[in-house]
């Protein structure tokens, strides 16, 4: 198995959530928190399971994906929701690498919430039909990262900024601890009008 990552755990914060893209030859994966009001970067990377059975396959992203939560210790968790694929084979399997991430997330005492894609590349990328390649560009962009991520890792960075962005904060040592509403509401604006300059769309925000 192969397990790419980028930054590290550092300090745990409090704001800290996990994004997760799932599947069963790759999984995305990407940790952001809050920090002063801003949502920085933590780390982020894809798991490879080695070629073999599904269930080996599923049972090495089970380990793999364990030992990235225990090592950045998020507090919350967020993956894409389901979308309807084109054919009923990619859907099963899609389920199978859902199913193996929630398990995870769930084991690790992670409250887990789920995003439409549309929703996640309106948010991110400012158009709810975004490419993969805008998404992963808006992410670098906005996370101030030296290099755009592969696309599994991207797609989770995605989906843990949506998160953040939209729960309007964020699980601190066992209570809802609100940011000031008018930072968090100057904090999605920020976001939103950073993402806009780079995808330009009369319809941005709209879905599939």
């Amino acid at each position: 198995m192969r397990l790419s990552a980028n930054g590290g755990a550092g300090r745990a914060s409090g704001g800290r959530a996990i994004g997760v893209d799932p599947g069963t030859e790759r999984v995305g994966w990407g940790v952001v928190e809050m920090r002063g009001g801003s949502v920085v970067h933590v780390a982020y990377g894809v798991i490879r399971p080695a070629a073999g059975s599904l269930a080996a396959r599923l049972a090495e992203i089970d380990r793999a994906l364990g030992e990235v939560v225990l090592r950045e210790r998020p507090v919350t968790a967020a993956v894409e929701g389901v979308f309807q694929a084109g054919f009923a084979r990619s859907a099963l399997m899609l389920g199978h690498g859902r199913g193996v991430a929630l398990a995870v997330l769930g084991r690790a005492g992670l409250d887990v919430a789920e995003y439409a894609p549309a929703a996640v590349k309106a948010t991110v990328a400012g158009s709810g039909r975004a490419e993969k390649e805008q998404v992963a560009r808006a992410i670098a962009a906005v996370l101030g990262l030296g290099e755009v991520p592969a696309a599994d890792a991207a797609d989770a960075l995605a989906v843990a900024l949506c998160h953040v962005v939209r729960s309007g904060g964020l699980r601190r040592g066992g209570r809802d601890q609100r940011k000031d509403a008018e930072t968090l509401r100057e904090g999605a604006l920020s976001l939103r009008l950073g993402a806009l300059a780079l995808n330009p769309d009369p319809e941005a925000g709209s879905g599939k």
